[in-house]
């Protein structure tokens, strides 16, 4: 983690168990390791340890919501990750944010921005001899949308260093004089390109990595003045707490994003934030509210395209196969909340059924596939019916082979795990657990 000077040993573990209060970087070290072991944030306080105080521009998520402040923090955040990031540790800098820390200054992405400052020139920059041409800013803008496709179809762990190194690059444009227009779509791909350098990262496992770029894609959002692209990037971030099991921020985040985006989301989008709002409140316990929500996302989602309006590339994954994915994942979680019920497993059951048929005929979101066939696994699982989820886990084994993500390997170990756990003596369990021993590694390398 680039922290050379720290020579650990079993006294001095000793003595912080002892209660010694071990100096920075030590702290957030340990916050950073325990968060990434257990899945879940782990700050250093509950460790029961002090972190010192941190210049925003280096830890937190609390940043400066300014346009030069938002270039200079893209630019040295990817410049780091670049250089520097094995398995996601930047430097001793990075910790997951939760709860208040994380919520309240996401609320001020609402706060209207003061007269922007021009965003002037790093003179220790190489200077290009024209500004961007109306082809060259397309074709930034198509090369996101490849980005975008390649993660769908291939996991994040195949791309997500290219990804980073093109928003490096337009960071490095956006330090260059730019007129208005130019600058505006300029931020815009930033935002676009953070936010899939933040999912593709949490789709590898790197949490707080994710989180920052998340952070940086919403301040960057801003900038561009794209109300409906920043609830997106909300929605990722209310994704990645769910992951992490704090259904209560999730729910903060996307209320936020409705709210942000209430005047001018498409169906598609404002249909997308419903879901996640009815897996927010499934993880924690309201089966009222989250049937209500999955109602509003069914009855939106009929509106897609009536009006007309043309649809951002980025909202383009939420077909009629992510809609009822999302809904009965929201019922197969209401069920494990509920003590693993069959009443919400049967919910669950046709909604997913139908997401897997619609996901097996879309060449182009393999690893939507392959989540929905493990999900449809757990269902079976909850129905005590361990042969069908057996041959819906080897196909998902099957899919995830060929593609890079540790988000799916993980749901998969853990799903056949609770197989082998729950109904170790039936064969067809015993057999795919010793196939994905065998076939499906432990880790997938971050590149």
């Amino acid at each position: 983690m680039g922290a050379h000077h720290i020579s650990t040993d079993t006294s001095r573990v000793r003595r912080w168990l002892d209660g010694e209060q071990p100096r920075e970087p030590i702290p957030r070290i340990l916050s950073e390791l325990f968060s990434e072991r257990f899945g879940s944030v782990v700050a250093v306080e509950d460790l029961g340890l002090r972190t010192a105080h941190q210049s925003p521009s280096v830890s937190g998520v609390d940043l400066p919501w300014a346009g030069p402040q938002t270039v200079t923090l893209l630019s040295d955040f990817s410049r780091s990750d670049l250089m520097l990031a094995r398995r996601g540790f930047l430097g001793t800098s990075l910790a997951l944010a939760a709860g208040p820390a994380l919520i309240e200054p996401m609320q001020r992405w609402l706060v209207p921005s003061p007269a922007a400052e021009p965003v002037r020139a790093d003179p220790s920059a190489p200077r290009r001899p024209t500004r961007l041409s109306r082809a060259e800013l397309d074709l930034l803008e198509s090369t996101t949308v490849m980005f975008r496709q390649w993660d769908a179809q291939c996991g994040g762990g195949l791309r997500r260093k290219a990804v980073v190194g093109q928003l490096h690059e337009v960071t490095d444009l956006l330090q260059e004089p730019q007129p208005a227009a130019t600058a505006k779509r300029l931020f815009k791909c930033a935002a676009e390109l953070a936010e899939l350098a933040g999912w593709m990262s949490y789709d590898v496992g790197l949490q707080p990595t994710a989180q920052k770029y998340f952070v940086l894609a919403l301040h960057a959002a801003k900038e561009a003045g794209d109300k409906p692209l920043g609830s997106y990037i909300l929605s990722s971030m209310s994704r990645q707490m769910i992951h992490l099991g704090r259904p209560d921020d999730a729910l903060e985040l996307i209320h936020l994003a409705q709210y942000g985006s209430r005047d001018c989301a498409t169906a598609r989008t404002q249909a997308m934030l419903y879901a996640m709002e009815a897996r927010a409140y499934a993880n924690m316990g309201q089966p009222g509210k989250c049937k209500r929500a999955v109602r509003m996302a069914e009855d939106t989602f009929a509106d897609v395209g009536l009006d007309g309006e043309p649809e951002p590339d980025w909202i383009g994954f939420f077909s009629e196969a992510e809609l009822n994915g999302e809904n009965a994942h929201s019922y197969r979680d209401l069920a494990y909340v509920a003590g693993r019920s069959p009443t919400y497993a049967s919910l669950a059951e046709p909604v997913m059924r139908r997401a897997v048929r619609l996901f097996s005929e879309d060449e182009d979101h393999q690893r939507s596939y392959a989540l929905n066939l493990v999900g449809m696994a757990t269902v079976h699982l909850l129905k005590r019916e361990p042969e069908e989820a057996t041959k819906l886990a080897e196909s998902a084994l099957g899919v995830a082979r060929r593609i890079r993500s540790e988000r799916v390997n993980t749901r998969l170990r853990k799903t056949v795990d609770t197989a082998a756990r729950d109904f170790g003596d039936v064969p067809e369990v015993a057999r795919l657990t010793d196939i994905l021993t065998a076939q499906l590694p432990e880790t997938a390398e971050a590149v």
